[in-house]
């Protein structure tokens, strides 16, 4: 695992945690969507640049 795929799976794993911290709060839902999108986009981004690929 190199730095830049932990710092976005670490990043990605934070926006999860702030997702589920909005939904207990009742945020808006477009908020909560736009929070989803960005956490998932860090995760794929950090699992596939893992170096377990090549």
């Amino acid at each position: 695992m190199n730095g830049l795929s932990t710092i976005l799976i670490v990043v990605g794993l934070f926006l999860v945690g702030g997702i589920v911290s909005f939904v207990k709060q009742k945020m808006p839902t477009s908020l909560i969507v736009l929070l989803s999108i960005g956490a998932a986009m860090c995760l794929v981004a950090g699992v596939m640049r893992l170096e377990v690929w090549n």
